[in-house]
């Protein structure tokens, strides 16, 4: 049976959360992921994977937040929003994923784990960079 892609988006989203408090937390968080999800270990090594690699973008994707999230310093937003826009982002740039899907995906987390004025700024942040990568796209396409 394969796995629902907002359930394993969930499991990748807590991983991110718990490594962003303590990146060696993530090990041992797998065990109550793998109970609370009913999901196999495989399941948990591919979310895992996942967020290992949006982990190893966040020097990427960090500063675009911050450039989206005008007026609000970075350290200030709330981890579940901070690490919901981290996947949402690494999604709309990554990932062969429609951006609809993405974003969507983002705001459908931010309710369910956050609050809907959450959900409300990661759409916000999220359209804003993604508008501003297809600006950059359509001005690297005039230059060639």
């Amino acid at each position: 049976m394969t796995l629902a892609a907002e359930k394993l988006r969930e499991i990748v989203f807590q991983l991110l959360y718990v490594q962003d408090f303590d990146q060696d937390a993530a090990e041992d968080i797998i065990p109550l992921l793998m109970r609370e999800h009913a999901v196999t270990k495989k399941t948990l090594y591919i979310a895992k994977e996942q967020a290992m690699a949006i982990w190893g973008k966040v020097a990427e994707l960090d500063p675009l937040i911050t450039s989206a999230a005008i007026d609000y310093p970075f350290e200030r937003i709330p981890r579940i929003e901070r690490n919901i826009l981290r996947l949402g982002l690494f999604e709309l740039l990554h990932k062969d994923l429609p951006p609809k899907v993405a974003l969507s995906e983002s705001v459908r987390l931010a309710r369910k784990f956050a609050t809907p004025e959450a959900a409300q700024f990661v759409n916000a942040v999220l359209d804003a960079l993604w508008k501003k990568s297809c600006e950059s796209k359509k001005e690297e396409a005039l230059k060639n």
